[in-house]
C-alpha cells in the first residue's frame, strides 16, 4: 500500500509539475503581445550588428581603424530603427532616407567646430532646441534631430579630419540603409502582427479561463489564488485595449476577407469583459453559496471550457466547441430564469450577477460565431481612408514652442556645468539633460524619469564596471555582452526605464573599455555624476519655465473623462427608446485609454517624496475606476433590445437622462473652474418610480431593472465625487414639481 501511494503522489507531483510549467511557459509566450517588443528590439540589434560588421570589413580590407566608424555605422542603424516614429509607412520610409542628410550634417559640423567650445556647444543646444521645436511640423522632424545631435556630440570629441570624413559618411550610409533594409524590407511590418497579437491575447485569455474554472471548482477562495486571478484579469484588460487600438479595418480584411475590424474590436472587448466580471463576481457568489448548485458550477465551467478550446480566428477550426458552448448557454440561461420564477433570490441578489455573466458569455460566444460565418464570406478588400482630423487651434504658446525654449535653457546651463564638471568631456550632461526632456510633458513626469534615469544609471555602473574588468582581455566575449546589453535595454524600454536605463550604462561600460583599452572606476563614476546633473538640470528647468503642473494636467484628464463618460451614457440611455445603440464597446475602449492616462499622470505624485501631500488622489482614482467598470458592464445591457414598457417609466427615463447629464456636467465645470460647491442630483425619485413601474420579467421582454442598475451606481460614485467638491445632494423630483 505504501509504495501504490508514493506512487500516486509522484505522479500527482509530476502532473502539478507539469501543469506549472505550461503556465508559465504559456505565460511567456503571452507576456509580448504580437512580439511587438520582440520584433523591435530584434530589428535593431541586428541592423546595428550588420552595418558594424559591414563596415568593419571594408576598413580591415583597406586597411583602415575599422572601430570608431564601426561604431557610428551601429548607431545609424540602430537609430534608423528606434528613432523613426512617423504614422504612415510611407513617412517612415523617407524620414530613413533622410537620417544620413542629419547624420552627415551633424558628424561634419561637430568636426569642424570641435577646436572651438563656443562654437560646438551652441550648435548642440540649437539642435535640441530645434528638434522640440520643429516636432509641431512632424515627428520626422524630432527623429532628424536626434540623429543630428548624437552624430554632433560624438564628432565633437572624436575630431575627425578631412581624410577620415568619407570613411565615417560611407558609415552613416551603410547604417542607414541596413535600417531601411530591416525595416522595410526583411521585417517589413505586415497585417500579420495583427495576427500575432491576437495570438497573445487568446493565450493570456485562456490561462485566465483555467484559473477561473480552478477557483470555481475550489471550495473556498483563497487569497493567493484571488490575487493571481485579479492580477491575470488586469494584464488581459490591458492586452484588449493594446490589441484593439493595433487594429485597423485594411489590415484585418487583408488576413481575414470578409471580418470587420469593429467585430473584432468587439470581441476582445467581450472576452475581456467577461473575465472580468466573473474574477469580480466570484467572491460574491461564494459567499451566497451559490456553487453550492452543482448544476449551476458545472454549467459555468463547461461554457469557459468551450469558450477556451475555441480558436475563433483559425480558417480550419470546425466550430464545434462554440456550438456546445451555445447549448451550454442556453441550459445556464434556463437554470437562471428557473431560480427567478421560484423567487430563491430577492432582486439584486446573486442572480443578478449570474445573469449578467451569462449575458456577456452569450455575446462574447454570438460575436465569435458572427466571426467565423463573416470570414468565409468572400468580401472585396476596400481601400479604406481614414478621415484626416483637423487640429483644433491651441490657446497661448504650442508645447513644442515651450519645449523648445526649455531645451534652450536646459541646455545652456547643461555646458556650462558640463566644463565645471567634467571639462574633458563637457557635454554629457546636455545628453542627459535632453533625454529627458523627450516625452516628459509635466513636472510630475520630469521627477520620475530623471529618477529613473539615475538609478538605472547607479546600478548599471556598478554591474558594468564589474563585468567590464571581468571580460577585459576577452574582446569577442565584450562585443557579444554589447549586442545583448542594447537587445535588453531596446526590449525593457516599454516596460521600465530604470532597467533599460541600467543596461545602457552597462553598454557605456563596455565600450569605454574597449575603445580606451582599459575602464577605471573613477571614468565611470563621472558619467554617473554628468547623468545625475544632467536631471537635476531638466527637472529644474521644467519645473520652472512654463511649468505645467502635474496635478493640472490630472484635473484636465479627469475633466476629459467625464466628457466622454456623458456622450457614452447619453447614448446608453437612448438606446432604451426606437433609437438603438452602436459600437459602444468602441467608447468603452476611449474610457479605458482616458482611465490609464489618468493612472500614468498620477504615478509621479503617488509615488514621489511629497506623496502625502496628495493622500486624496487614489480616491479619486478609486472612484472613476469604479465608474469605469460601472459604465463597461453596460456594453451587454446595450445588446438588450426588447423593452416594453409604460408612459411613467418613459418620463422618467428622459429625466435620468437630464438629470444624470446635469451631473455630469455640473463635475465638469467645477474641475474646470475649480468651484467647490453646487447641488447634484441623487436620481432616488426616478429609480423608485421606474422599478416599481417596471413590466416583469419575463423570457421574451428584457429587464429594464437590471439594465439600469449600474447607472444608478454610476451616480452614486458621481455623488461621491460630488461630496469631496462639497457639492450637496438634491431630490430631482421634489425640485421639478
Amino acid at each position: 500500500m505504501r509504495i501504490i501511494r508514493k506512487g500516486m503522489l509522484l505522479r500527482e507531483g509530476g502532473e502539478t509539475v507539469k501543469k506549472s510549467m505550461a503556465y508559465w511557459w504559456e505565460r511567456l509566450l503571452a507576456v509580448d503581445p504580437g512580439k511587438k517588443r520582440l520584433r523591435q528590439a530584434g530589428k535593431a540589434i541586428l541592423s546595428l550588428m550588420t552595418s558594424v560588421f559591414i563596415v568593419m570589413t571594408i576598413l580591415t580590407l583597406t586597411g583602415k581603424d575599422p572601430l570608431l566608424p564601426s561604431i557610428v555605422a551601429g548607431m545609424l542603424g540602430m537609430m534608423g530603427i528606434m528613432v523613426v516614429m512617423d504614422d504612415t509607412e510611407k513617412d517612415k520610409k523617407r524620414t530613413t532616407l533622410l537620417l544620413p542628410v542629419a547624420g552627415v550634417t551633424g558628424l561634419t559640423s561637430g568636426s569642424l567646430l570641435a577646436g572651438n567650445v563656443f562654437f560646438v556647444s551652441t550648435l548642440m543646444i540649437l539642435v535640441t532646441a530645434g528638434a522640440f521645436y520643429f516636432s509641431r511640423f512632424g515627428t520626422r522632424y524630432f527623429s532628424l534631430g536626434m540623429v543630428g545631435f548624437l552624430t554632433t556630440y560624438i564628432s565633437s570629441f572624436l575630431g575627425l579630419s578631412y581624410e577620415e570624413f568619407p570613411w565615417f559618411y560611407m558609415a552613416i550610409l551603410l547604417g542607414a540603409a541596413s535600417a531601411f533594409t530591416y525595416n522595410f524590407i526583411l521585417f517589413k511590418d505586415s497585417p500579420r502582427l495583427i495576427a500575432y497579437s491576437m495570438s497573445s491575447f487568446h493565450r493570456q485569455a485562456n490561462l485566465t479561463f483555467d484559473l477561473l474554472e480552478e477557483v470555481i471548482q475550489d471550495e473556498h477562495l483563497l487569497e493567493g489564488r484571488k490575487a493571481i486571478l485579479e492580477a491575470n484579469a488586469r494584464k488581459l484588460r490591458i492586452y484588449a485595449s493594446s490589441v484593439a487600438t493595433d487594429i485597423k479595418e485594411k489590415e484585418i480584411q487583408e488576413i481575414w476577407p470578409g471580418l470587420r475590424a469593429a467585430q473584432v474590436r468587439l470581441y476582445l472587448f467581450d472576452a475581456a469583459m467577461l473575465v472580468t466580471t466573473l474574477s469580480d463576481s466570484l467572491q460574491r457568489l461564494k459567499m451566497d453559496k451559490a456553487f453550492e448548485n452543482r448544476v449551476l458550477q458545472r454549467l459555468l465551467v463547461d461554457v469557459l471550457d468551450h469558450l477556451r478550446k475555441a480558436e475563433v480566428l483559425r480558417y480550419s477550426y470546425d466550430l464545434n466547441d462554440l456550438e456546445r458552448a451555445e447549448k451550454t448557454l442556453r441550459e445556464l440561461r434556463d437554470v437562471i430564469n428557473d431560480l427567478f420564477d421560484s423567487q430563491e433570490a430577492k432582486a439584486g441578489g446573486w442572480l443578478y450577477l449570474l445573469r449578467r455573466i451569462e449575458a456577456i458569455a452569450t455575446h462574447v460566444t454570438e460575436g465569435a460565431m458572427d466571426i467565423r460565418r463573416s470570414m468565409h464570406r468572400n468580401r472585396k478588400v476596400e481601400e479604406i481612408k481614414e478621415e484626416e482630423q483637423e487640429d483644433e487651434p491651441e490657446e497661448g504658446m504650442k508645447p513644442s514652442t515651450k519645449k523648445a525654449v526649455q531645451a534652450l535653457i536646459a541646455g545652456s546651463i547643461a555646458i556650462i556645468a558640463g566644463h565645471l564638471i567634467s571639462p574633458v568631456q563637457p557635454y554629457w550632461i546636455i545628453l542627459t539633460t535632453f533625454i529627458i526632456q523627450i516625452g516628459t510633458d509635466t513636472v510630475g513626469r520630469a521627477y520620475r524619469k530623471g529618477v529613473e534615469r539615475s538609478v538605472g544609471t547607479v546600478i548599471g555602473a556598478i554591474i558594468g564596471f564589474g563585468l567590464a574588468t571581468m571580460v577585459s582581455d576577452y574582446a569577442i566575449v565584450e562585443l557579444l555582452l554589447i549586442f545583448t546589453v542594447i537587445f535588453c535595454a531596446f526590449y525593457m524600454l516599454t516596460v521600465s526605464y530604470t532597467i533599460m536605463s541600467v543596461f545602457i550604462t552597462m553598454l557605456i561600460a563596455f565600450m569605454y573599455d574597449l575603445i580606451l583599452g582599459g575602464i577605471t572606476y573613477e571614468l565611470l563614476a563621472a558619467r554617473v555624476i554628468d547623468t545625475i546633473a544632467g536631471a537635476v538640470i531638466a527637472l529644474s528647468v521644467v519645473a520652472v519655465i512654463f511649468p505645467t503642473k502635474t496635478m493640472n494636467k490630472i484635473t484636465d484628464t479627469f475633466e476629459e473623462y467625464l466628457e466622454e463618460l456623458e456622450a457614452y451614457l447619453t447614448e446608453y440611455l437612448k438606446g432604451f427608446s426606437d433609437q438603438g445603440v452602436k459600437d459602444l464597446a468602441e467608447k468603452a475602449f476611449i474610457l479605458d485609454e482616458k482611465l490609464h492616462l489618468l493612472e500614468e499622470e498620477a504615478k509621479p505624485l503617488l509615488q514621489g517624496p511629497g506623496a502625502r501631500r496628495y493622500s486624496g488622489l487614489p480616491g479619486w482614482l478609486t472612484i472613476f475606476t469604479a465608474v469605469n467598470y460601472y459604465a463597461k458592464q453596460l456594453v451587454a445591457s446595450s445588446y438588450q433590445k426588447d423593452f416594453r414598457y409604460g408612459k411613467v417609466v418613459e418620463d422618467n427615463l428622459e429625466l435620468t437622462e437630464e438629470y444624470l447629464t446635469y451631473n455630469i456636467r455640473s463635475l465638469r465645470e467645477s474641475l474646470k473652474e475649480n468651484k467647490k460647491a453646487g447641488k447634484l442630483y441623487d436620481l432616488k425619485n426616478e429609480r423608485e418610480l421606474i422599478e416599481s413601474n417596471a413590466p416583469a420579467v419575463s423570457k421574451t421582454d428584457g429587464d429594464l431593472i437590471h439594465h439600469l442598475h449600474y447607472i444608478w451606481k454610476i451616480n452614486k460614485s458621481l455623488l461621491i465625487l460630488g461630496e469631496r467638491l462639497h457639492f450637496k445632494e438634491k431630490e430631482s423630483r421634489n425640485d421639478v414639481l
